[in-house]
């Protein structure tokens, strides 16, 4: 089974949390779990990996600096298994090391702080969205809807 966004309600949403800190797993998962988030939890990539293979997961949130596999590791074996769920990269290094969406495959990259849960909230509120679609595509099919109509009447 493979790990495709769902897009329903965000408050159903399952989340993956993948970090070997135990203290950091506990505290995200309350949060969420309180929001009405479900919560999965994995202490290596290699877990998470084998749990995304067995469920389907909304959203995953990764640290960066785990053994044996580290978060950018496993945001490029979850793409080469064709994981389409968003991943938030969260990770105390991404500053000094210059991690960025464009050289990990992450959706999104966090800075660990003592004020991250904001924005971590709002990253996830925004990546379980469902995609919107452009006022312009709408404009285009309404208009061949419209002249599908007229042939149709001619």
């Amino acid at each position: 089974m493979r790990s495709v966004p769902s897009h329903s309600a965000s408050k159903s949403a399952v989340i993956l949390l993948v970090d070997d800190n135990s203290d950091g797993v506990m505290a995200r998962q309350s949060v969420l779990e309180e929001l009405g988030y479900t919560v999965l939890t994995a202490d290596c990539g290699r877990k998470a990996l084998q749990l995304v293979e067995q469920q389907s997961v909304d959203l995953i949130i990764t640290d960066y600096k785990m053994l044996p596999v580290n978060g950018v590791e496993l945001i490029d074996r979850l793409h080469k298994n064709n994981v389409l769920a968003p991943v938030i990269l969260l990770t105390g290094f991404a500053n000094n090391l210059g991690l960025s969406p464009a050289n990990t495959g992450a959706s999104v990259v966090l800075q660990k702080s003592a004020e991250e849960l904001p924005s971590l909230l709002r990253h996830i509120k925004r990546l379980l969205q469902p995609p919107k679609k452009s006022a312009r595509s709408e404009a285009s099919r309404k208009t061949i809807a419209r002249s599908r109509a007229a042939g149709l009447e001619s």
